[in-house]
C-alpha cells in the first residue's frame, strides 16, 4: 500500500526546516548505504553531529506523530532516525531496496519508508521517486510538506536531478503491525470508523464496528 499524505509540515515549518538544513554540515550519502547500494547512491546527507540534527529530527518526528493519517496508515512501533538528504543537478539515487533490518543490537525490522518532500516541485527538474510495482513503475513528485509512505520492500530509486535542488527528508519504521494486508484491512477499519463517527455518531453501529476493530488489533499487533 502506497499512501501519499499531504501537509506533514505547513509552510513556515518548512521554511524553518530548509533554512536549519543550509547551516549544516553534509556527508558523502553513501557514508549511510547498504553495501549493495553505495555504488548506486550520490547525493549529500546532513551529518548526524551537525548541531542542529536533534531540532530538525524533533520537528519533523512532532509532525508526524500529529498526522492521524499518517499515524494510522504506518502504526509506528519503532522509527529509525530520520535523515535529511539534498540532491543537485547530476545526483540520483539507482534503484535499491531498503535494509530489511536497521541499526545495531537490538536491530530494527524495517516494514515502511517514507519520503517527505521540502522543495517545491517547480524549483527543480528531475528527481521523481520512481516505485516499482507489479503493474509497472510509478514516479513521485510532491508538493512541498507532503509525504509519501510505501513498502520498504520495494525495488526504488530517485531519478537524476536535472537542475534546481531537492531536499528531502526520509525515515524509516517498524510497524506495530506486521504484515501489510493487516495493515490494509486496520487502515480502513480506522478510516471507516472516523466517518461513521463524523456523520451519524456514536451508534450500535459504530460501537460494533469498534469492538471488532479493537478485537484486530489485539491479534495482529505486536507490542
Amino acid at each position: 500500500m502506497i499512501i501519499c499524505i499531504s501537509d506533514i509540515l505547513g509552510a513556515d515549518q518548512i521554511d524553518r526546516l530548509v533554512r536549519m538544513m543550509d547551516r549544516q554540515a553534509f556527508i558523502d550519502g553513501r557514508e549511510t548505504a547498504g553495501w549493495a547500494a553505495t555504488g548506486v547512491k550520490e547525493n549529500k546527507q546532513v551529518a548526524g553531529d551537525s548541531a542542529d540534527y536533534a531540532a530538525m529530527q524533533a520537528m519533523v518526528t512532532e509532525a508526524l506523530a500529529a498526522n492521524r493519517f499518517f499515524a494510522t496508515a504506518a502504526m509506528p512501533r519503532t522509527m529509525r532516525p530520520i535523515l535529511f538528504s539534498r540532491y543537485l543537478p547530476g545526483m540520483s539515487y539507482g534503484l535499491h531496496v531498503d535494509n530489511a533490518l536497521m541499526g545495531d543490537a537490538p536491530q530494527t525490522r524495517i516494514d515502511l519508508a517514507f519520503t517527505l518532500f521540502l522543495s517545491d516541485p517547480a524549483s527543480y527538474e528531475g528527481g521523481e521517486l520512481a516505485i516499482d510495482e507489479p503493474a509497472g513503475t510509478r514516479t513521485f513528485k510532491l508538493p512541498a510538506g507532503a509525504a509519501i509512505l510505501y513498502p520498504a520492500n520495494t525495488l526504488h530509486q530517485v531519478n537524476t536531478v536535472v537542475s534546481g535542488r531537492r531536499d528531502v527528508a526520509v525515515g524509516w519504521i517498524q510497524s506495530l503491525v506486521r504484515e501489510p494486508d493487516k495493515r490494509r484491512i486496520l487502515f480502513e477499519l480506522e478510516n471507516l470508523r472516523a466517518t461513521m463517527f463524523a456523520e451519524t455518531g456514536k451508534t450500535a453501529a459504530f460501537d460494533t464496528l469498534s469492538r471488532n476493530t479493537s478485537d484486530l488489533w489485539r491479534m495482529w499487533a505486536e507490542t
